[in-house]
């Protein structure tokens, strides 16, 4: 099995760089990085594909509730020739007799939303590095314990967002650092994406439609469609607002100051089960995420965010990105760029991949080879190198626990707004204040960018 094929089959049965202190992107340091799993579902076996093409990691230990997603590991793992690692099981503890380890260097958490914040926290008590997928908790009060615990213990904690190395969202990074779209203004971005095949499937159909979710439905099915039933609220709102934040220098010289959000009805998952079964029970349920929330960010610099979450109706995938200054702008959905006075006409659109290769970000253009064929068009690779590489060197990582929990936040919060009827309200500053003097040094590499 290829990678590619790995991550697939997985799914069906699983039911940044850094700077370095030596100013290079990898320093000459042979020890590897002993990494533990916890969660090796559909996600978590993605990483586990990353981490065994390289020399300088060992898979030590894995941990997950399931068989079958334990089984799928167990023999990708024997088939690269790598050796086995050690298997933790038996219920949702079991993840804590991996972090008595002394061997372990880090952790890369894929479990399902709801434990993220209690094993981020176990993790970073017991020394290792974390890294996280989205989101960091369900609460406000769960995001600040993330940023006490890693401040208390010194150990980094990295929010392992993909799309902040996707290759257009890197080159169009690298404009904005260039001047080209002037003082930015106004951004947008968001989580746009048809997920009815993901939130139910039968086991026999995963992401070409079913309308089981709970313990009868596999992988994300099992759970992630309960937090539609019961919360109203943009539930995924990292996509978006990782690479936002580093367009605005958000946390370094600038930050999120407020928020407010608004939801539509909530039709198209009921209507979705209605079609593929109709009279099915799943089809009546009240579920309370809208099909569209809208979330509005005020920053302290003045720009304005949008973000959108749209994962309930037909349509195509988009990021529905957007980046807008005094000189031009980018829109994701129709590709395209307008730079005045430097596009070919006035008052029309270039195509976004001419300014996109002029413009290529000095990483992709360097780590292109090393990245080909890794999930997500290589940007799985780039986000899992970043967080290996701080961990090899002791350093920092590129998305650090306040910029983590920053993008993260915004789910209760728009939950909250939503609550209390529209409510503006005030976004917490998880630096407390270190944001005015911190420098956004996020993806540069030893030529400055």
């Amino acid at each position: 099995m290829d990678r590619r094929t790995f991550v697939k089959n997985g799914a069906i049965v699983a039911a940044g760089v850094t700077i370095l202190p030596t100013g290079s992107l990898f320093a000459s340091v042979k020890d590897k990085v002993k990494l533990g799993y916890i969660g090796v579902g559909a996600r978590g076996m993605s990483h586990i594909s990353e981490g065994v093409l390289r020399d300088d990691v060992e898979i030590v230990a894995i941990c997950d509730t399931q068989e079958r997603s334990l089984k799928i590991c167990r023999e990708y793992i024997a088939k690269k020739g790598r050796p086995a690692p050690q298997e933790y099981t038996g219920g949702i503890d079991a993840y804590k007799k991996l972090l008595e380890r002394k061997d372990i260097d880090a952790v890369i958490i894929a479990t399902p939303w709801q434990f993220h914040h209690p094993q981020a926290i176990d993790a970073m008590k017991a020394g290792k590095y974390v890294g996280c997928e989205v989101i960091a908790g369900l609460t406000v009060a769960e995001h600040w314990d993330i940023v006490k615990t890693s401040e208390s213990t010194k150990i980094p904690y990295m929010t392992l967002e993909n799309v902040c190395y996707r290759r257009d969202v890197m080159a169009a990074l690298n404009m904005v650092k260039q001047g080209l779209f002037g003082e930015l203004v106004h951004l947008e971005g968001g989580y746009q994406h048809n997920l009815r095949g993901v939130l139910f499937n039968d086991g026999k159909r995963y992401y070409g439609g079913g309308v089981e979710f709970g313990p009868k439905a596999l992988s994300e099915a099992q759970w992630r469609t309960q937090f539609n039933i019961d919360q109203d609220g943009d539930l995924y709102p990292t996509h978006g607002a990782g690479p936002l934040m580093h367009y605005a220098d958000i946390n370094h010289g600038n930050r999120f100051t407020s928020l407010v959000s608004f939801s539509s009805k909530a039709r198209g998952l009921a209507a979705y089960v209605e079609e593929l079964a109709p009279g099915n029970p799943n089809a009546k349920i009240n579920y309370k995420n809208g099909d569209v929330t809208t979330t509005m960010i005020n920053c302290a610099n003045g720009e304005t965010v949008l973000l959108s979450h749209d994962t309930h109706l037909p349509r195509p995938y988009s990021l529905g990105f957007r980046v807008q200054g005094t000189k031009g702008l980018w829109m994701d959905v129709n590709q395209s760029v307008y730079i005045d006075h430097k596009s070919k006409n006035d008052d029309e659109w270039d195509p976004a991949q001419v300014w996109f290769e002029k413009y290529d970000h000095p990483l992709w253009k360097k780590y292109e080879k090393e990245a080909e064929g890794a999930g997500h068009g290589g940007m799985d690779w780039f986000v899992f190198n970043a967080f290996i590489q701080a961990v090899k060197q002791k350093t920092q990582t590129p998305i650090d626990v306040y910029d983590s929990v920053t993008m993260s936040v915004i789910s209760p919060l728009s939950t909250q707004s939503l609550k209390e009827g529209n409510k503006t309200l005030e976004f917490p500053d998880f630096t407390k204040g270190k944001w005015k003097d911190r420098k956004n040094t996020f993806a540069l590499d030893d030529s400055g960018f």
